[in-house]
């Protein structure tokens, strides 16, 4: 915490109650020519979140003080950190875990014991897309135009606004960001290796794999009238997904 950061670089806070942890992943993230910084409890992480502003936080659900769940709750609704990654660790690798880890704002989640190749690409990856959204913010504000309106789904790409059949649907970046990809293309299979590479920007796929079907199942909770007859969002078995242009 008392190192001088250098502001050229993007800053990673790291979030783990155990040290080793923590200095594995400073020692390669450092490598990779990341800035660092730690908290090794909940409250101390939301401190320094508030105070550093951090590029990207991995931030393990384990805690003392305040669970990493209750972390997240608290980052995505503070000002100017709503947009900021953050990648979830977890010794837990149960479906409904990672459902409720997307659901309450966080980008990505990843399972213990973890491949440190596997964190290093989605870190990257979660960075060039949080940079990418900062400059699509721009492109979406100077254009009135951006509908896309497929069978009784409509996304509004200003207002980060989807309804079906003309009510809101409450979804998250990343959910929103994933039903932008299908719609755009309507009625083609996209394979959960073409969401990893387009939508999260993985170059590897190493155990994400999985969280393809965890989004799409939350997106298809809160979208379809009957999640077992969907009508919207379609699984092709064996294949992948795609959004049908029928009504």
């Amino acid at each position: 915490m008392e190192d001088i950061i250098d502001r050229d670089k993007k800053t990673i806070l790291i979030v783990d109650d155990e040290k080793n942890i923590r200095d594995l992943l400073v020692f390669n993230l450092q490598n990779e020519g990341y800035n660092t910084i730690e908290a090794s409890d909940g409250i101390q992480a939301v401190d320094v979140a508030l105070k550093e502003k951090p590029d990207l936080i991995l931030l393990d659900v384990m805690l003392p003080k305040l669970d990493g769940k209750s972390v997240c709750k608290k980052l995505r609704y503070s000002l100017n950190m709503s947009n900021i990654p953050i990648l979830m660790i977890s010794a837990k690798d149960t479906e409904t875990d990672k459902i409720v880890g997307l659901e309450i704002g966080a980008d990505d989640y990843i399972t213990k014991p973890f491949q440190i190749r596997e964190v290093i690409a989605r870190v990257k990856a979660n960075l060039r897309k949080a940079e990418l959204n900062t400059g699509n913010d721009v492109v979406v504000k100077e254009n009135t135009e951006d509908i896309i309106k497929v069978g009784d789904l409509t996304l509004d790409l200003k207002r980060i606004e989807v309804k079906v059949k003309d009510e809101i649907i409450n979804l998250t970046k990343k959910e929103f960001d994933v039903l932008k990809y299908l719609a755009t293309q309507p009625g083609q299979v996209v394979t959960r290796e073409m969401l990893l590479r387009d939508v999260w920007e993985y170059e590897e796929y190493v155990g994400a794999i999985r969280t393809i079907d965890v989004t799409m199942n939350r997106i298809r909770d809160k979208i379809e009238k009957d999640k077992a007859n969907p009508k919207i969002l379609i699984t092709k078995r064996g294949s992948g997904y795609y959004v049908t242009d029928k009504n």
